[in-house]
């Protein structure tokens, strides 16, 4: 599977302090264990000049005080607060001045961010999806992705989970409805 660098953009998503870290508020060791494997394909793609997005999930502390029914504060307990390590990057990700660092405050990428206007500006088509959570925050990236016309690839040995059941869900579901999934080793640059 060949892409064009130019029209590409691996997009990392919440590979974050508080998901990847033992210390973290929503440690889980599989998001910790997909740090090598996006550092490997974010490598690869900066090396054939590919553009690279991190997202990062950010909450006000307050975010949820006034909620009718969406409130991941009760769904998940308080995580990766603004200004917060929790919210940080993992330092192994090495963001550089040209990457652009999406901060969002749901599960989609896309929602009221710069994502869809920096892609559209760069002429992006194409996405290499990564990080974590596979049925969280990857899966309703990816899925808004395809909905907006872009091509959704999630790199499966590059992606986090909670439980090995909602990765496959996710990766079906994505593979089935709306995007591709493929492993790093199929990737190639033209």
């Amino acid at each position: 599977m060949s892409f064009d660098p130019d029209a590409t953009a691996v997009v990392v998503v919440d590979m974050q302090n508080g998901f990847c870290r033992p210390d973290g508020s929503l440690y889980s060791p599989p998001s910790e264990d997909a740090i090598v494997p996006c550092v490997e394909l974010i490598d690869r793609a900066r090396d054939v000049g590919a553009s690279v997005v991190y997202t990062r999930d950010v909450h006000p502390p307050e975010q949820f005080a006034d909620a009718h029914y969406y409130d991941e504060f009760e769904r998940w307990g308080e995580h990766v607060l603004e200004g917060s390590w929790d919210a940080e990057l993992v330092a192994e990700l090495d963001e550089r001045p040209a990457d652009l660092v999406v901060e969002k405050h749901t599960y989609d990428a896309f929602h009221e961010t710069q994502l869809e206007g920096w892609l559209d500006a760069h002429g992006i088509d194409d996405l290499l999806i990564c990080g974590t959570l596979a049925n969280v925050c990857v899966l309703h990236t990816a899925a808004s992705a395809g909905l907006r016309d872009y091509r959704p690839v999630l790199i499966e040995d590059a992606i986090g989970f909670i439980e090995n059941d909602h990765r496959e869900y996710a990766l079906e579901h994505a593979d089935w409805l709306f995007g591709e999934v493929r492993d790093r080793e199929s990737i190639e640059f033209d």
